[in-house]
């Protein structure tokens, strides 16, 4: 099968989904607004009793339904919604085993009926679920690997303040601190700099980047110039927590993702979950503003220079002795 039929086959289940992810969104929507518009007539078709506990359980329901209506009419993201359906009919079927148990002659007749649909329901979403999960995952290790664009988006709360932890991300040799695939970050002027990244991708890749926006200790934004084989941009945002005293900060990355060799490398770098390396990287950064360091693993304390990674674990820094001992090396 050629590139171009595999992307079509792809991009045509990804449709399909949509599709039934809409059709499940109006299905919600209708129940929803039955369940509230029209409580009565549904415990009374359902069997349901008339219990204070049937009289708050199904506006509940509704309104839970009216929610993933919203979500799969609206959002592009179904596989998060289908799996939230597929949690509330569990609910629901758990619910009708237990009314199933407690009624008998015509309502019990009525609730195994309705039960029978829900599980048709039940399998319907699951199925939805399970494909748009995997739909989502090979699309996005395909497009890597194919080349494309990709952004990714990350956010943890740091307890220092903002002016403290914008100094820190403002000062650019500090990053490969806490981004695994950043060998160097050397300052070449006032809002220039040069990158170089680990061979983690396969040959060494470097390029020269701007700062194009900033706002001091709210908002640094940069972007690679010149021909850099990995073309990027980035945005950091540092505002205050509710708490007063932490730092919220919100990152996002974008990248033009080549083909070839070098864009295999990188797509077996970011993995099917390339969010989640975004999200280590902001948890060494916490490490780092809050502790002073990464907390290295036992089996690996230099990390980096010994494995290309950071492993981590929660426990205590490195002693003064285990650091000079590593020093020395």
């Amino acid at each position: 099968m050629t590139q171009l039929a595999i992307r079509e086959a792809v991009k045509a289940r990804q449709d399909e989904i949509q599709r039934r992810g809409r059709g499940l969104g109006w299905m919600s929507l209708g129940l929803g607004m039955a369940q509230l518009a029209a409580p009565d007539a549904v415990r009374r078709i359902s069997g349901v009793d008339d219990s204070p506990t049937s009289r708050m359980v199904v506006p509940l329901v509704g309104a839970r339904e009216l929610a993933h209506a919203a979500g799969l009419l609206t959002s592009r993201r179904k596989s998060i919604w289908a799996w939230t359906r597929v949690l509330g009919d569990a609910m629901d079927l758990a619910s009708l085993g237990v009314a199933i148990a407690h009624r008998a002659g015509r309502r019990r007749r009525r609730l195994v009926g309705v039960t029978g649909a829900v599980v048709g329901i039940t399998v319907v979403d699951l199925l939805t679920a399970v494909q748009a999960t995997r739909a989502k995952r090979i699309g996005t290790v395909r497009g890597l690997r194919e080349g494309g664009s990709m952004e990714l988006t990350a956010t943890t709360t740091i307890r220092k303040p903002p002016p403290k932890v914008y100094e820190f991300w403002r000062d650019l040799g500090n990053l490969p601190t806490f981004m695994t695939h950043l060998e160097e970050v050397r300052t070449t002027g006032d809002r220039t700099s040069h990158w170089s990244a680990s061979p983690v991708f396969g040959k060494n890749v470097e390029w020269d980047a701007e700062i194009v926006d900033e706002a001091p200790g709210e908002k640094i934004a940069w972007r690679s110039t010149g021909n850099a084989d990995v073309p990027n941009t980035g945005t950091v945002r540092f505002g205050p927590a509710p708490d007063g005293v932490s730092t919220e900060v919100h990152v996002v990355l974008s990248y033009d993702i080549p083909g070839g060799a070098l864009g295999k490398a990188v797509a077996r770098y970011f993995g099917e979950e390339p969010h989640q390396q975004l999200d280590d990287d902001l948890r060494r950064l916490k490490q780092v503003m809050e502790t002073g360091q990464v907390v290295r693993s036992d089996g690996a304390p230099w990390g980096k220079r010994a494995r290309k990674e950071f492993p981590q674990r929660p426990a205590q820094p490195l002693s003064d002795a285990e650091l000079a001992k590593g020093a020395d090396a």
